[in-house]
């Protein structure tokens, strides 16, 4: 039996072709917005929060680094918004566990600052999910040469008004 390569089918494969490379790409592939991680080793909690990025469909790399304190002096964390892990992304900072929501407004709105942060661990926060248990409400800040300010508060992952 001989195949007849006719417009109709060369047309058909193509368009197959190009909607299985959309995909493919749009999941994790070049498109997708590149985030280092860097995380202590043995943080639980931090790769939980990686597994919530790569979920909302960022590119994660993350950089294991137990020095965590001099990572964030050299990015300009202050001190009273630390928390376990922090991130960079399109030259923002990320510190704790800020929903990727956050994370998408903050790269949308583009706002002249540092970053953003979640200090401490909230419990129902991205990577600190307690089974049973209810969810905080915690804000978090939008940081930079102006100080502090709450950019957005959170319930669990659920944005709730400031």
């Amino acid at each position: 039996m001989r195949f007849a390569l006719t417009r109709r089918a060369t047309l058909a494969a193509i368009a197959g072709l190009a909607t299985a490379s959309y995909s493919h790409f749009s999941k994790a592939g070049p498109s997708a917005t590149k985030i280092t991680v860097t995380k202590d080793p043995n943080c639980g909690c931090c790769s939980g929060w990686v597994d919530h990025l790569r979920q909302a469909e960022f590119s994660v790399d993350v950089v294991e680094n137990s020095e965590l304190d001099q990572v964030k002096t050299r990015l300009g964390v202050p001190q009273a918004l630390a928390a376990c892990h922090t991130a960079e992304v399109d030259g923002y900072v990320i510190e704790g566990h800020v929903p990727a929501v956050c994370i998408r407004r903050l790269l949308a709105e583009q706002p002249k600052a540092k970053g953003v942060a979640v200090p401490g661990m909230p419990v129902g926060s991205p990577g600190m999910e307690v089974h049973g248990a209810r969810p905080d409400t915690y804000t978090v800040f939008l940081f930079g040469p102006f100080g502090r300010r709450p950019y957005a508060r959170f319930e669990g992952t659920q944005e709730l008004p400031i």
